[in-house]
């Protein structure tokens, strides 16, 4: 599992350090905040080993525990954790967080998205829709 986890972890930070993966403005400031969104059927615990992995490598990492209550609060408690940024955010969702990212990936903190075996909405299509395609 640490060997999953620590390749995992590698993987992420390869596309932090993607420079065509960040928008103008963050170009001058390499982001060192990373907000983790989980799944569905998880809480935010899932990611304590990533967690250790990215803070031990230098970044400010914040996990999102979200209500799970509908989708729109889940979003909504997203957001506030990106309202405490002070620099350039990568967002990160797995499974469900997918769709949760996709929404609030517009916060202005945010220069990149990661999709880690994650939903991945179309625009406009609501996470329900999502969820009922045939792959």
């Amino acid at each position: 599992m640490l060997k999953q986890v620590t390749t995992f972890a590698a993987v992420l930070l390869a596309f932090i350090a993607l420079p065509e993966a960040k928008p103008v403005f963050a170009q001058n400031a390499p982001a060192k905040n990373i907000v983790l969104v989980h799944g569905a059927w998880v809480d935010g615990s899932g990611w304590k080993p990533v967690y250790a992995i990215l803070v031990k490598d230098g970044y400010k990492v914040f996990v999102v525990q979200e209500p799970l209550t509908s989708f729109e609060a889940d979003v909504a408690a997203t957001r506030r954790i990106l309202a405490m940024q002070s620099g350039p955010t990568v967002l990160v969702g797995h499974s469900y967080g997918g769709s949760v990212i996709s929404q609030a990936g517009t916060d202005s903190h945010v220069v990149s998205l990661v999709y880690v075996a994650a939903h991945m909405p179309d625009a406009g299509e609501s996470e329900s829709a999502d969820g009922k395609k045939i792959l």
